[in-house]
């Protein structure tokens, strides 16, 4: 051990000192070996003139013979630069980087003990004696499984098994829209289009893989992966010695597996057959990682106009560029045609109205302040050390509090001024009324917006502002196509009454607010996620210039900037959540909606909050960081891990600690007035 610590640690120095003599020794000899050449030049020059010449005479043929020299050597045609000499260069720096990077990598960290990576969550959880004792189930989320081809067009000659999504991008650049219609889903159906089949891969961990473009349901239909899922369950409960199995569900598939429950539970031929108890005998506990249950606003704008912040933003510094209809370009067209196929899309849409969300005047998260994120922490730390604090927000001079209720506004005017000064119109007016077709012919039907006029799409913008409530019927007139097959899928609602025998379909399954949790009271359920960083919460948009066929004809604004209460940034309000999740959506259930015995949830299933306070990594040789709390890197966040091992170790979210709050999850679910 002495020895290779005597190599990690002094290895630099003794190559920086034997590369200096050697360099030195190099330079030497070069110098030698000049020096000689030099005088065989001369002794050759002197016996060519004669050796009667005088001495100044052999000096002055020697400097005109090598000034002859000089000058042919000076004309000589300098050599053609060729494009693989730069191919070269190029491959040779990247190597270069690459080493130099590996050799930083494995050198730094012992040399500088700052730079020290923490030690993993498994090594020290073995060195405390824990053991695995539950199977682990892992459900991703969408976008972040691998699809296959397995039948397709013409066009994808040679891609058979091969990887669409979820491997190298590479065929993307070759054949850009044939990789687009094999990755559609066919706008009726909202399964795989004729001729076109795609496929997904799959002791005591299981990745329950699934088509996530497809609706919860729907995969069940074409690939039975909800029963393949079950057998799973129960065959490492088997072979595990009859242990209950840890469930980790991500993002999207938080909502899958809340499908699943219900599912499971359902008799045939629409469910599982399981019955009322499989839960409470199969499952320990489920770990909810950047839940979205209640939806995101960022669907909304995914819909409206295949953008959110980042794209707008690229819009904006680049404006027409992805409009181009110069090499068939029309990026954001096709981006939405694609979008508008994937049910998994509606799925993430806000659920629970105006109740939850807010309305034209009020939200939960009305109090929320945007000017430091840094401040707002440091306040909310020092808030959870001292309760008896006042509260630091009132600190903070705020003229007008943010309308965050107002999902979509037209203009930003509209989204700041009292309700009673805004132009309003039902949306089911606009719905119902008869709207001409656009007179421009387009000669195939890349968004729905192809099928109406100018007319009818500024008739949309005449409503000032959309909530929750009424942001379903704005997407019902703009994408009737996609709502009228989803929503046969899925809903947004918030039940009245839960024994309603309407309530036992597939399509209230996955929301959280219409259904109830399994009878299984030894169960835990964790919602873990991160927080401090500025979430999308809702929307300014203005009407395109743009009024070309097959343009889409609603944008951000980004040229709205500014608040009173810092949270609007090119046309985008804010929140505190995981850059994709607000905290009220990944919270709220855990916090309030199921927590004791509710409606929701009457065997009274345990709930926790475990938040995770984002912290960029310090240096690039962190990664995406040990503690972050960002959407997707949270995977590789220490402390979430840590909680994750030790639950699949035997430990019950009281011995985790409990709740572990940062934000203001909590007072923001006091402001919802939901019936329990």
């Amino acid at each position: 051990m002495g020895f290779f610590h005597f190599l990690k640690t002094q290895l630099p120095t003794v190559l920086q000192v034997n590369l200096s003599a050697i360099s030195n020794y190099i330079d030497c000899k070069v110098r030698i070996f000049s020096s000689i050449l030099q005088f065989w030049k001369l002794c050759f020059l002197e016996s060519s003139v004669g050796t009667h010449e005088s001495f100044e005479k052999k000096q002055e043929n020697a400097v005109s013979v090598h000034e002859k020299l000089k000058h042919k050597k000076t004309k000589r045609k300098p050599k053609e630069w060729r494009c693989i000499d730069n191919c070269f260069w190029i491959i040779g720096y990247l190597c270069i980087t690459w080493w130099l990077l590996l050799f930083l990598c494995n050198f730094l960290p012992v040399i500088l003990p700052g730079l020290k990576v923490p030690e993993s969550p498994g090594t020290r959880l073995k060195n405390e004696g824990l053991n695995a004792h539950h199977s682990v189930v892992l459900v991703p989320g969408i976008v972040t499984g691998g699809l296959e081809l397995w039948e397709g067009k013409p066009c994808s000659q040679g891609l058979f098994r091969k990887r669409l999504w979820g491997g190298s991008f590479a065929e993307i650049f070759k054949r850009p829209l044939c990789w687009l219609e094999h990755l559609s889903l066919d706008n009726e159906t909202g399964l795989d289009p004729p001729g076109i089949r795609i496929g997904y891969e799959q002791k005591n961990m299981y990745m329950a893989s699934y088509d996530w473009r497809l609706s919860f349901q729907n995969t069940e239909i074409r690939d039975q992966s909800l029963s393949r899922l079950k057998r799973k369950i129960e065959l490492l409960y088997v072979t595990n010695g009859y242990k209950k199995v840890v469930v980790v569900p991500h993002s999207m598939g938080v909502n899958y597996f809340l499908h699943f429950l219900k599912w499971v539970e359902a008799p045939p031929p629409v469910g599982g057959a399981g019955g009322s108890g499989w839960c409470a005998k199969y499952i320990k506990a489920i770990m909810n990682i950047s839940p979205a249950f209640l939806g995101v606003p960022k669907a909304v704008a995914n819909i409206l106009s295949a953008e959110g912040k980042d794209v707008a933003f690229i819009r904006a510094m680049a404006p027409g560029l992805f409009d181009l209809e110069t090499f068939g370009f029309q990026t954001f067209q096709h981006v939405m045609r694609v979008f508008r196929t994937w049910d998994s899309v509606i799925s993430l849409l806000p659920k629970g109205g105006e109740t939850v969300w807010g309305d034209l005047n009020r939200s939960p998260e009305e109090e929320n302040v945007c000017h430091s994120a840094k401040t707002q922490y440091l306040h909310s730390s020092s808030k959870e050390n001292n309760r008896n604090d006042t509260d630091p927000r009132r600190s903070i001079q705020v003229k007008e509090l943010a309308k965050y209720g107002r999902l979509v506004s037209f203009g930003k005017v509209a989204s700041e001024i009292p309700s009673s000064q805004l132009s309003l119109i039902d949306p089911k007016e606009i719905l119902y009324e008869s709207t001409p077709i656009s007179s421009t012919s387009c000669e195939e039907l890349l968004t729905e917006y192809d099928g109406m006029s100018r007319e009818s799409i500024k008739r949309v913008t005449e409503n000032k502002a959309y909530t929750a409530r009424t942001l379903i019927d704005l997407l019902r007139f703009v994408a009737p196509k996609t709502m009228q097959r989803a929503e046969a899928h899925f809903s947004h609602g918030l039940a009245d009454n839960l024994e309603d025998p309407k309530y036992s379909h597939y399509k209230y399954w996955s929301n959280p607010l219409e259904t109830i949790l399994p009878d299984a009271p030894d169960m835990e359920i964790f919602c873990s996620y991160g927080v401090g960083i500025p979430t999308e919460r809702s929307y300014i948009y203005k009407i395109s210039p743009s009024d070309r066929c097959k343009s889409i004809p609603l944008q951000i604004d980004i040229s709205a900037d500014g608040s009173d209460n810092g949270c609007l940034s090119g046309g985008v309000y804010f929140v505190d959540g995981d850059e994709s999740i607000p905290v009220l959506s990944a919270g709220f259930m855990c916090a309030k909606g199921w927590r004791g015995k509710t409606r929701f949830n009457p065997s009274g299933t345990a709930t926790y909050i475990r938040e995770y306070q984002h912290k960029p990594p310090a240096s690039l040789l962190e990664g995406r960081g040990t503690e972050s709390g960002a959407h997707v890197d949270i995977l590789g966040n220490f402390a979430l891990i840590e909680d994750v091992l030790r639950v699949a170790a035997g430990a019950s979210g009281t011995e985790l600690g409990g709740d572990r709050a940062y934000s203001g999850i909590m007072e923001m679910s006091e402001q919802i007035n939901i019936r329990l």
